[in-house]
C-alpha cells in the first residue's frame, strides 16, 4: 500500500493507492483532489476560476488601512547646533511635512526598513563599540512607521551610537566631522 498526500487550500487529502498502480494512473489520482476540493456552485463558474478565487488574499481590514499619510514621524533634535536643533514633522508615502529635507528623510528611513528588523531599534546590548564621543547632540523620534509605533532616542555617545545616527541622515542632521 502506498500513501500519497495532496495539500489543497487549508486542508490535506490523503489517498490510499495500491502500489501496483502505474505512474500515469498515480498522477491522475493525485491531481484529482486539487480540482475536487475547490468549491464550485453548479452552473456558476468553472473549476479553474473557483480555484483562483479561493487563493486570493483576505480583504484589508479597516484598522489596517493607512490614513491620509501612511507614515508620520515627529523628530526633535537638541544640542546639534544652530540651524539643526528643532522639532520637525515628517510625513511619508506621500512625502510632506516641516522637516528641512522631507524626501531625503523619507528615503533614509525607507533605506533602513527591512523585513524582520526595526529601523529604529537601539544598539543591541553587549555590542562592542569604540569609545569615540560624537558630541552632545540628541534626537527623539516618535510617531508611526510601517504601521508600527515609534519611540526612539538617539545620541552620539560612542561609535555604535554614532553609526546608528549616521544611518538615519538626513532624517537626523549630518554631524560628520
Amino acid at each position: 500500500m502506498l500513501l500519497v498526500t495532496s495539500r489543497t487550500v487549508g486542508s490535506a487529502v490523503a489517498l490510499a493507492v495500491a502500489s501496483a498502480l502505474s505512474v500515469t494512473a498515480l498522477s491522475a489520482v493525485a491531481a484529482a483532489p486539487a480540482v475536487a476540493a475547490a468549491p464550485v456552485a453548479a452552473g456558476t463558474a468553472s473549476a479553474g476560476a473557483a480555484s483562483a478565487a479561493t487563493s486570493a488574499p483576505p480583504p484589508v481590514r479597516d484598522e489596517d488601512r493607512p490614513g491620509r499619510f501612511g507614515d508620520r514621524l515627529i523628530v526633535t533634535v537638541r544640542h546639534a547646533g544652530p540651524g539643526r536643533d528643532g522639532t520637525y514633522e515628517l510625513l511619508c508615502h506621500p512625502a510632506a511635512g516641516t522637516h528641512p529635507d522631507v524626501r531625503g528623510a523619507c528615503a533614509a528611513v525607507d533605506r533602513n526598513t527591512h523585513w524582520g528588523s526595526e529601523p529604529f531599534a537601539p544598539v543591541p546590548e553587549g555590542s562592542v563599540c569604540t569609545m569615540l564621543y560624537g558630541g552632545p547632540a540628541t534626537a527623539h523620534v516618535t510617531g508611526t512607521w510601517a504601521g508600527r509605533p515609534v519611540d526612539a532616542r538617539f545620541d552620539r555617545g560612542d561609535g555604535c551610537e554614532i553609526a546608528r545616527w549616521d544611518r538615519m541622515v538626513p532624517l537626523l542632521p549630518n554631524l560628520g566631522f
